[in-house]
């Protein structure tokens, strides 16, 4: 059952943040951290952290919330692993990375809440109509 909503909730995962980082936010970053990006995007780094942020998704949040047949429960418990999860990253730069805009971490507090109860409500109702 983990393989298959993984296999879910990868591509929603993917499809919904590639939109976010290279088209809605992507002057937003640039113009608060330009001065601390790469030009090239290390996909080895990224693919790690899809892969096991979707992993974390799948198994504290989706298949809890189809055990209990909540679509809700997917949704609160994905905003909070959002939260926390988001929080640790930007927190951690807030506190240590001279100079890192608190707007950056208030936005991306806001977005990791967004795409991961947007995911995992997605998520939960496909696996739902597939019959998981």
């Amino acid at each position: 059952m983990f393989i298959k909503l993984y296999l879910i909730t990868l591509p929603i995962f993917f499809g919904i943040d590639m939109v976010w980082l290279g088209l809605i936010s992507k002057n937003f970053y640039s113009k608060h951290l330009g001065y601390l990006m790469t030009p090239h995007v290390n996909w080895i780094a990224a693919l790690l952290f899809y892969l096991l942020f979707i992993g974390g998704l799948v198994l504290f949040v989706i298949s809890p919330a189809l055990e209990k047949n909540n679509w809700m429960s997917a949704l609160f418990m994905g905003m909070a692993f959002g939260l926390m999860t988001y929080a640790t990253y930007d927190l951690t730069n807030l506190a240590t990375i001279k100079n890192w805009p608190l707007i950056v971490t208030i936005v991306d507090l806001i977005w990791g809440m967004t795409l991961s109860a947007g995911v995992s409500v997605a998520s939960y109702f496909l696996a739902k109509k597939l019959g998981l």
